[in-house]
């Protein structure tokens, strides 16, 4: 029997933790902030958020605690117009919570969540092999050894389909045992169809100086984007044969915030993918989502805050 698609299924799906984000109100120090507002962030949802705001179906697989946090996490993606049917209330652990701290990074307070006791059959269910694009970052291996299982799993089924697996290396240094990610992300980089890495990430875990260099390092996808902060962001393509490179400067921008740039950036770049945009396009519509949340303290903030150019910034 020939098993026909499903007429719902989304056209991207993406995998992933996401929290409750506590930030200050305005563009100040945690230390000295009097107001903060309660929302919520992770790299795989934000990504969701944005792909449906550029008119992508898509659809957003995690956990969440059974919690107020939880469902406010879940609903609240759900607000946006995110398919939510494969997210979990997990009643024997916690939604985790993150503070933005603007200037100082992030603090991530997510040790044993919902999220981190995902295994592969809690997915079992997720018609990854009917999605056009399947999304994850290097962020979910690194939360448990489940977690980690629940990844290998994504990559083969998606190979093992006709859909693309899209990968973020997105390294979270303080999730990993000291030396451990470096060779893990690589070899998960090498299986991926479309891999997106922060030139200054890739120099930290392998020492590569250039986006030339890091394609040397990572030639088995067939689509690499180098991002390059406010320089701008290039493209290796070698479908086709050849390898192909296009490079795209970064929008100048007020930046207020870099935290969830990059995840807007992969989610413009790939729903600019779908709509069969050609290499320049794809990274200028990543880079326009980029520029709408660098001007932000918010992950996910309207598209109608996006503000007159500045100063250039981009997404790492």
């Amino acid at each position: 029997m020939v098993t026909m698609p499903d007429a719902s299924a989304p056209r991207l799906i993406t995998i992933g933790e996401t929290m409750a984000l506590i930030t200050p109100a305005h563009a100040e120090p945690l230390a000295t902030a009097r107001d903060v507002r309660l929302l919520i962030g992770g790299a795989e949802s934000n990504v969701a958020v944005h792909a449906v705001r550029l008119g992508i179906p898509t659809a957003w697989v995690s956990a969440v605690g059974d919690d107020a946090l939880g469902v406010r996490v879940r609903d609240e993606v759900a607000r946006h117009g995110v398919d939510v049917r494969w997210v979990a209330l997990d009643p024997d652990a916690p939604t985790g919570v993150y503070f933005k701290d603007p200037g100082h990074g992030v603090l991530y307070y997510r040790s044993g969540s919902a999220a981190s006791a995902l295994g592969p059959e809690d997915i079992a269910a997720v018609p990854l092999e009917q999605a056009e694009i399947v999304h994850i970052s290097g962020i979910t291996p690194a939360l448990s050894a489940r977690c980690a299982a629940l990844t290998d799993s994504v990559f083969r089924r998606v190979a093992a389909g006709s859909g693309i697996l899209s990968f973020d290396v997105n390294h979270r240094a303080p999730l990993w045992e000291p030396g451990a990610a470096a060779a893990a992300l690589a070899a998960l980089a090498r299986r991926a169809d479309i891999v997106f890495v922060g030139l200054d990430e890739a120099e930290g875990l392998w020492g590569t100086a250039d986006a030339e260099a890091v394609r040397a390092l990572l030639p088995d996808p067939e689509i690499l984007v180098v991002k390059d902060g406010d320089r701008g962001a290039t493209e290796f393509d070698r479908r086709g044969g050849a390898d192909r490179s296009t490079f795209v400067p970064a929008i100048r921008t007020e930046v207020v915030e870099a935290v969830g740039a990059g995840d807007a950036f992969a989610a413009g770049y790939l729903a600019a993918h779908l709509q069969g945009a050609d290499a320049a396009e794809r990274l200028t519509a990543g880079h326009r989502r980029a520029h709408l949340v660098l001007q932000s303290t918010d992950d996910l903030p309207p598209d109608e805050d996006l503000a007159a150019p500045g100063r250039r910034g981009g997404a790492r």
